[in-house]
């Protein structure tokens, strides 16, 4: 053994003879490895996180009630989030393209959309119903809904490079 680890061991051991030793105390060695190299935040929430700031980062919406019912509604998916802990940027696409896919699901994050809309700007939401035309003053219709739900998408299939942020000569 070499001498620094001899010293730390004989240390430990005059420590370990000058108390008690309790069933916590063995429990505490015996675990003490279990986490070596893991984060303490669990995965799930790790994930959460990622998929959380990859829609903050994709997602182009001024007004911002899009994103807080899409983000709510991704918080929410622990299941979907499951599918995808290792990757949170699927789970985002996984969900764009479930509301794109599915008509009674797009309809009702735009409705949703509205509503969140209204309590950020103290007014009344314009809800757009399937087929009719939208209100001129509506900030969610959906056709603006779809195109910023396709636009995330794209952003997230075809993420930057860093030849995208290099100035091009002129």
């Amino acid at each position: 053994m070499p001498p620094a680890q001899d010293n730390d061991t004989d240390i430990q051991q005059e420590l370990r003879l000058s108390r008690r030793f309790t069933l916590a105390d063995a429990i505490g060695q015996e675990a003490g490895s279990f986490m070596k190299g893991e984060s303490p935040i669990p995965r799930l929430v790790q994930a959460r996180h990622g998929a959380q700031q990859a829609l903050k980062e994709s997602l182009v919406d001024g007004p911002g009630a899009l994103h807080r019912v899409l983000e709510q509604w991704l918080v929410d998916d622990d299941s979907r989030l499951s599918r995808y802990v290792g990757q949170p940027v699927e789970a985002v696409k996984d969900l764009l393209v479930t509301v794109l896919r599915s008509p009674a699901t797009f309809y009702e994050l735009v409705r949703q959309t509205d509503v969140t809309w209204g309590q950020i700007y103290d007014s009344r939401p314009h809800f757009q119903q399937p087929g009719q035309p939208a209100h001129p003053d509506d900030e969610y219709t959906h056709e603006s809904v779809r195109e910023t739900l396709e636009c995330c998408l794209h952003v997230l299939n075809q993420p930057p490079t860093v030849q995208d942020f290099e100035a091009k000569p002129e």
